[in-house]
């Protein structure tokens, strides 16, 4: 089990251009909605992620219709870890029904950009592309069961105020396959 260090709310989000399940290339700017944006690191093979896939998707949903941008990112070394190919990320996507663009990290500078080191791993910008969330989708864990989400408060909140809360509880999940050198 992974969990993120703490990471300076107000940081800038780092820029990408990367293939997406759909075929064609994301960045920041395509993505983007004029409440914010939403950045999500995750894996087609953690049972963290396994557990929210469902859960990602409604509060996906809800954070596009509030008029945030929202995108998935695999970072997950592939040779390693198969089941996190480009190819298996399509049919992830396609049978969770993800609504937002899941791209590929294949070289992994995306998430180290960012500093993401466990799936999932949230990130959450206000309408400026300024850190204001760094928390978990809600404190369920692995185990699939029903609670509150925190996420979408969260997000509801920078939406109204710029500001994400003041008391976050860092994700936790399975950590970031990192190549090796």
């Amino acid at each position: 089990m992974a969990q993120p260090d703490d990471l300076t709310l107000g940081a800038d989000a780092p820029e990408f251009n990367l293939p997406g399940v759909d075929g064609r290339r994301w960045g920041i700017g395509d993505i983007r909605g004029p409440r914010g944006l939403l950045v999500v690191f995750i894996c087609n093979h953690c049972p963290y992620v396994k557990s929210i896939t469902h859960k990602l998707v409604r509060d996906g949903q809800a954070l596009m219709d509030m008029g945030f941008g929202v995108v998935a990112i695999n970072s997950n070394d592939a040779v390693t870890y198969p089941e996190d190919s480009f190819d298996k990320m399509v049919s992830f996507a396609r049978d969770a029904g993800f609504p937002f663009p899941y791209l590929h990290d294949e070289d992994q500078a995306v998430a180290r950009a960012y500093g993401a080191v466990c799936t999932p791993d949230f990130f959450g910008y206000n309408a400026f592309l300024e850190l204001q969330y760094r928390g978990r989708l809600d404190a369920s864990g692995a185990s699939g069961q029903d609670a509150p989400s925190e996420l979408v408060p969260a997000m509801e909140r920078i939406a109204l105020r710029g500001k994400g809360p003041v008391d976050q509880v860092p994700t936790m999940g399975c950590s970031i396959k990192w190549k090796k050198d």
